[in-house]
């Protein structure tokens, strides 16, 4: 019993603890004094990880301790399953969201952009999962109001297992190796799930080729979140050009092209179903509609290109180069996307409003998003997991980092 607390006082906050505790709660705060003292966590206090603890996380997957999920070859720098267990650990999760961990871990290896350093980049980008099929329920995610924001734990935790690993393993601490400018929100933890019970359209997942009773983990390198409330239309034109104006502001246009995740929340989803509209319809209305004039370009300086990097330049610079779009039929006009396929369409939030989130996903993309089913603790040979996805954009990772 909390010793201030009588028999008539209530107690403010959780609920006090009847049993006593296995351990000296001064000895957990040293504990995890300790770890922040060694540079071992993000700023917020983690759970202090024992031997025994530890075991568990590792007793939910076949993988070998030390076997490498995710390697950066210019800091010469590796993770093992054994150093994910430990980060997921320390960050909080409980054991069973550790095969979602390393299905995420999967994820960013076929998305290509991690290891290469985007991480330690002044852009500030940062990693977003999304996880789709029954594991979402069974580990408590949630897909629903305030999926964005706190109150969940394996939401919280799971995406902040990344970042801790980020940090331990790979040693990607601010104003070290991590050189962002200003960051974002989501270096502390950025984890989601699809709301496909309340979506008109097929599982996120399931579009990229996997059954939908099949959870998955999908990662892609982000650097923005822009909120769209649009409860004053019920016209799908309409609301899909607020979309597409939201995408090619030229504050984001900073390649030659570049990328997208549309996360509708579900009012805004059914009222392009109720039109007819699919996904893909709605991608490629977007692609079609998000463009700008090359007298607007020219007026921030990004009417031109890099010939090295193919990031955005004014005409005038010893570097600059015609974009890609100056070569076509109407060279005064200028996509922002290479493909429909370079916007992404998911579902998630509460039925409770008109609003949904246009996420910069980082890069210039357009091949299938780096879908990785989660994998049971009997199928988890190396890869076992992945899909083929992703692929093109390991490759653009290539030749544009």
């Amino acid at each position: 019993m909390c010793p201030a607390a009588g028999k008539n006082m209530p107690v403010a906050g959780p609920d006090a603890i009847e049993d006593a505790p296995l351990a000296d709660p001064a000895e957990v705060r040293r504990a995890m004094e300790y770890y922040a003292s060694r540079g071992w966590t993000d700023g917020l206090p983690v759970v202090p990880v024992t031997e025994s603890y530890l075991a568990e996380f590792l007793a939910q997957t076949s993988r070998d301790p030390g076997d490498v999920l995710f390697s950066m070859p210019h800091l010469n720098r590796r993770c093992t399953v054994r150093l994910a267990a430990i980060n997921a650990a320390l960050a909080g999760c409980l054991p069973e969201y550790f095969p979602v961990v390393l299905a995420a871990w999967d994820s960013l290896v076929i998305e290509g952009y991690a290891g290469r350093g985007i991480w330690q980049s002044t852009t500030g980008t940062a990693p977003l999962l999304i996880v789709n099929g029954p594991v979402r329920p069974q580990i408590g995610l949630n897909s629903q109001g305030n999926v964005f924001g706190s109150g969940f734990r394996a939401n919280a935790t799971i995406g902040r297992a990344i970042r801790l690993t980020a940090i331990n393993a790979f040693g990607l601490r601010p104003h070290q190796l991590d050189q962002a400018t200003q960051g974002t929100p989501a270096k502390y933890t950025a984890c989601i799930a699809e709301n496909e019970e309340e979506s008109p359209w097929p599982a996120f997942h399931a579009d990229a080729g996997l059954e939908p009773s099949d959870s998955a983990v999908t990662a892609m390198i982000i650097r923005s979140c822009v909120h769209i409330e649009a409860r004053h239309t019920a016209v799908p034109e309409q609301l899909a050009t607020d979309l597409a104006g939201t995408i090619s502001r030229t504050g984001a246009l900073i390649h030659e092209t570049i990328s997208a995740l549309v996360v509708l929340g579900p009012e805004h989803a059914h009222l392009f179903a109720r039109a007819g509209w699919s996904k893909s319809d709605l991608q490629q209305f977007i692609y079609d509609h998000a463009v700008r004039t090359r007298a607007e370009l020219a007026a921030v300086g990004k009417e031109a290109v890099s010939s090295r990097t193919h990031w955005r330049l004014p005409a005038d610079h010893p570097d600059a180069v015609p974009d890609q779009a100056s070569t076509e039929g109407h060279p005064g006009l200028v996509r922002v996307l290479n493909s429909a396929a370079a916007v992404l369409v998911m579902v998630a939030g509460a039925s409770n409003a008109g609003v949904s989130t246009v996420i910069e996903t980082f890069g210039p993309r357009g091949g299938p998003p780096a879908v990785v089913r989660v994998a049971g603790t009997g199928d988890e040979r190396p890869g076992a997991g992945r899909t083929a996805a992703g692929t093109g954009n390991a490759q653009a990772a290539k030749e544009r980092a």
